[in-house]
């Protein structure tokens, strides 16, 4: 291994053993900039309802050919001969979970309106990822977030959206993840509410345009132990696992709102924040094969009116608080105690 990329090599291994230490000074940096419901996650003015929206009241249109992001696959701070963040990521310092999938480009939101188009897993890791290593790494001036500028500008970067869910129990337990830094790309080391993934179709296009689904999937995947391999042929619509959960959502044992979004002030991810809200009965049907561990870390129940636990992930503390500052809409009977 050459020198430049043992150099490149550390300053992965400072971004990942620091991310809660980086994130707060990352988060120094945009003083000025809105923040969700008190929390380090950074948005816009109209960006947080102000009260929970239904799921499928949520309206999502797709522009196929969108214009490019102003900043896209920066090569700063990367070792000789490598062309992106994802390829030296691939070959010196890989996740256990690396995969280029399709994925979806934020380009507007304007709740209940969102505006996506296509991209790739690997574009939000090449800018996201080397921005945070910018950091970790004392670049003088740090000249790529300079770059990109505004956090919340939709147009000067590929915004790949996750879907970051609060599953709650209606008596108010919710759905713990402890993100192991060894499995994950992104945000190893911290807390999470779960399930979380990025919004992602089966197979390319927009076919997979409904946060339900991609939500379905995570669910299986992180919760319950599934495989991310559906196999050639599947068909979500007959997944015996997928028509469940769809028919106690349609019949109210459980519900799914859309709370806001909002992007974490180190690595600019962004995520939709939804809670799903479970009777007891039916978590206890649906999910009483909880996993302790799954590709991605550690599982765990947690009291809903407990204190955060961390370093918990921006995006997890902002989806916990909205459904606490909302929980008589959200019908959690549990009393949330203030953070």
């Amino acid at each position: 291994m050459r020198a430049d990329e043992r150099e490149w090599r550390d300053g992965r291994a400072a971004l990942t053993a620091g991310r809660d230490r980086l994130g707060r000074e990352a988060s120094a940096l945009y003083r000025g900039v809105p923040r969700v419901a008190g929390t380090a996650l950074l948005c816009r003015d109209g960006w947080v309802p102000p009260e929970p929206v239904p799921l499928e009241d949520l309206r999502l249109e797709w522009d196929d050919r969108p214009v490019p992001p102003v900043v896209a696959d920066p090569r700063n701070g990367l070792p000789e001969g490598y062309r992106t963040y994802a390829e030296a990521m691939a070959a010196l310092a890989p996740p256990a979970v690396f995969e280029d999938r399709p994925s979806y480009r934020l380009l507007h939101a304007a709740p209940p309106v969102l505006r996506l188009g296509p991209a790739r897993y690997f574009d939000g890791v090449n800018l996201g990822e080397a921005v945070a290593h910018e950091l970790a790494a004392r670049a003088h001036g740090l000249p790529l977030r300079t770059r990109v500028g505004d956090p919340c500008d939709l147009h000067r970067r590929t915004a790949l959206p996750a879907i970051t869910t609060l599953t709650v129990t209606a008596s108010g337990s919710y759905a713990l993840h402890w993100r192991d830094p060894a499995k994950v790309a992104h945000a190893g080391g911290l807390y999470q509410v779960m399930p979380v993934g990025v919004f992602q179709p089966l197979t390319g296009g927009h076919r997979d345009l409904d946060p339900w689904r991609c939500m379905v999937r995570e669910y299986a995947e992180e919760l319950l132990g599934g495989d991310e391999d559906y196999g050639a042929g599947f068909v979500q619509d007959d997944w015996p696992f997928h028509r469940e959960l769809t028919a106690a959502r349609r019949d109210g044992e459980l519900r799914a709102w859309f709370l806001g979004l909002g992007v974490d002030p180190l690595t600019l991810a962004l995520d939709l924040l939804t809670a799903v809200v479970v009777q007891d009965d039916a978590f206890e049907r649906l999910f009483g094969g909880l996993v302790e561990v799954n590709a991605e870390g550690t599982v765990t129940m947690a009291p809903f009116g407990g204190t955060v636990p961390g370093p918990m992930q921006p995006a997890g503390a902002a989806a916990l608080e909205l459904a606490r500052r909302h929980r008589d809409a959200l019908g959690i009977s549990s009393p949330a105690r203030s953070r």
